[in-house]
Formats: structure tokens, sequence, C-alpha cells
């Protein structure tokens, strides 16, 4: 690791990072007045009944481990090009720009000409720091570095990931990044971290060639 890397690296990890703890939301159905109300019928059409209620199976059923997680997902628009449907339509990099949190990684991407490269990629996964983990270093710093076209690439390609990349797999991972080296995740029930720092706060978010894994603080390459 260079001087420069070893310099921010040190400072993102003094930072002072406040914990997210990621909760996992779901509802119940009342199956208990269903019986009450509808003792006479059939077992089997009760059964339907509340596999139904809970959504779990039937047409049109859609699965919430398919669906984005985390607590910043809350801020993502609901409709529109910057939703979660408008950014499935778009690739990663075009996907990003209309992410008001991701605004930063996007000047980055573009300083690094970097565009190309996500948007023409197939089924990658990022992990996108928001505004804020760009905060937690130092301007003049960050300046530096985004001025900086190969130590930016450097950094920016460590937060991606040759293959798409399911919460499942963020369990207990360890993943080869574009950048070369590894990168390390843990976790469960939709609280997961990576390399042990950074949080996703908002995790499985679709693009058209990309899964995307919105983090609180921005990783640094181990070498």
């Amino acid at each position: 690791m260079n001087a420069r890397i070893r310099r921010i690296a040190v400072t993102v990890a003094a930072a002072s990072v406040l914990p997210i703890a990621l909760t996992a939301c779901s509802s119940d159905s009342d199956n208990d007045s269903s019986a009450k109300t509808s003792s006479s019928a059939p077992a089997s059409a009760s059964a339907s009944a509340s596999a139904s209620d809970d959504g779990t199976s039937g047409a049109g059923a859609t699965s919430t481990a398919d669906q984005p997680f985390g607590p910043a997902c809350s801020a993502v628009p609901k409709n529109g090009a910057g939703s979660f449907d408008g950014m499935a339509k778009d690739p990663v990099a075009t996907a990003a720009s209309n992410n008001p949190a991701l605004s930063t990684l996007v000047t980055a991407v573009k300083k690094a000409g970097l565009v190309d490269t996500l948007n023409n990629a197939q089924n990658i996964t990022v992990f996108a720091p928001t505004n804020d983990a760009f905060s937690k270093i130092p301007k003049a710093t960050l300046d530096e570095v985004l001025n900086d076209k190969a130590q930016l690439t450097k950094i920016l390609t460590y937060h991606v990931v040759g293959k798409k990349l399911t919460p499942n797999d963020l369990t207990d991972g360890s993943f080869d990044t574009l950048e070369k080296s590894k990168l390390t995740t843990k976790g469960s029930d939709e609280s997961y971290t990576v390399n042990d720092s950074a949080k996703v706060v908002c995790g499985n978010v679709k693009t058209a060639n990309a899964d995307v894994y919105i983090i609180d603080t921005v990783l640094m390459p181990t070498s």
C-alpha cells in the first residue's frame, strides 16, 4: 500500500462511525380472526387463505429476499429514474447518477473514466459508498485523490466484484475485486459489514447489469 492510500485508510479508520442496526421489516397476517369467522370452512381452504394472506404463495407472490433492505433505503425516491424500479432499468453508473446520496461516488467514477467500464460490465456487484462515507475523508485528501486518476481507479475498482452477490453470499464471504485484491463480508438477517468496518445501509439494489450494496464507509485496497 503506498503512502497516500495508507494515509487515507488511517483517516477513514479513525473516523467515528455510529453503528446502524439493520432490521428486516415483516408483517404478520391475523389468521386467528379468519379462523373464528370461518370455522365451518374446510381445513384446506383455511390453509390456502392463510398462505395467500402471508404473501408466500399464489400467483404474483414476491419473495422479500429479492427486495432492497436497510435503513437508507427509505431515502430512495418512490418514483422516477432514482427509484428502485427506475434504477433497475439502467446500467449501474447511470443508475447511481440518479441517486442523490451517491453523487460523490458518481463524480469519482467520472474522473477515473470508469463510466463506460461499469456500464458495459455484466453481472457485477458494486459496493457503493454514500456521500457521507466520502465526507469522512478530509477534503484536502479527498481532492488530492480525485485528481490522481491512477490512485482513484485503484480505490474505485476495489469496490467492484466480478459477479453478482446475493445477501446470502455476504454471510461469510471473501471475494476477488476488479482491483485484484480481496474484500470480505460478514453478517446475517439483513445486517452485513464489508471488511469488518463498512456497514451495508441499503442492500440488494438491482440495476440492469449489477447488484448494488450501498455502504457507509469508503473501502481501501490492502495492497
